[in-house]
């Protein structure tokens, strides 16, 4: 099992909890020192095998290192979950457009380049590739256009690669978890392009990584097509799909609510 961006939030979480379940893990993510760390801890936890690979998955070299020594380690590839991701807060009017180029080279092109090289071996073992989104993949998220856009376009390219593949046995599943607790807004890119460095929300009202994963195994367990968490997600999703136009509106005064938020320079 291929986990990127392991080295916090979702990522983390779910290396502890498949550890737990007797996966053999595969960590992926920048900071090596960080997955050594946890690879140590799941071992010692849980005596599970866990190969770290020093992975930056906007570099399609390193998605294709990061397949290749996993084959090389475990001889096959049951499992892929696409992670690591960066995201945003300001306005479009005022965004550098070096931002949504970050964003699209982690979140999408990350997703592509790893599914990319595992897929011959994903089909092989009839296994599940996972690309964690957002609610904000099915609804605009405004402030957050580099972060919508890419997760939108990640649905997009993981719908299509199910259809190519509908009697290949090959499991796709988006997986959307809402507002959880995770580091991702405090490194979430401003405008220029700089570290948010702090939270706009508080973080302890929402889901935690640790029960946002559980539902993460279980749809892997169900092979669900899609996964969908929070009320307030599941709303949202339904809402846009019958109520665009409110459904705007709605959001635009609850992303508003934010402290420092953009809407309000």
């Amino acid at each position: 099992m291929i986990i990127t961006g392991a080295s916090s939030g979702i990522g983390l979480a779910s290396a502890k909890l498949f550890a737990s379940l007797g996966a053999r893990l595969v960590l992926a993510a920048r900071s090596i020192d960080r997955l050594e760390s946890l690879a140590k801890e799941i071992r010692q936890e849980d005596g599970s095998d866990v190969l770290c690979v020093k992975t930056d998955v906007s570099v399609e070299e390193d998605c294709r290192t990061l397949v290749e020594k996993s084959v090389e380690k475990f001889g096959r590839i049951d499992i892929l979950v696409n992670n690591a991701g960066i995201s945003m807060r300001a306005l479009f009017k005022d965004l550098d457009l070096s931002v949504i180029k970050s964003l699209m080279d982690v979140n999408f092109w990350g997703t592509v380049y790893c599914t990319k090289y595992a897929l011959p071996y994903l089909l092989e073992s009839k296994g599940s590739v996972v690309g964690v989104i957002s609610i904000a993949g099915f609804a605009g998220l405004p402030g957050r256009t580099g972060y919508s856009s890419s997760k939108y376009a990640i649905r997009g390219f993981l719908d299509t690669l199910r259809i190519e593949h509908l009697y290949d046995g090959l499991h796709v599943m988006i997986f959307a978890p809402g507002f959880t607790a995770s580091n991702v807004r405090n490194a979430a890119l401003t405008a220029d392009g700089s570290h948010q460095g702090e939270t706009p929300r508080d973080e302890g009202k929402m889901m935690s990584a640790e029960e946002c994963v559980r539902h993460l195994a279980k749809g892997l367990r169900r092979r669900s097509r899609e996964v969908v968490l929070t009320p307030i997600g599941k709303l949202t999703v339904l809402m846009h799909n019958i109520l665009p136009a409110l459904t705007d509106r709605l959001e635009f005064s609850y992303m508003a609510k934010e402290p420092g938020s953009p809407f309000h320079k």
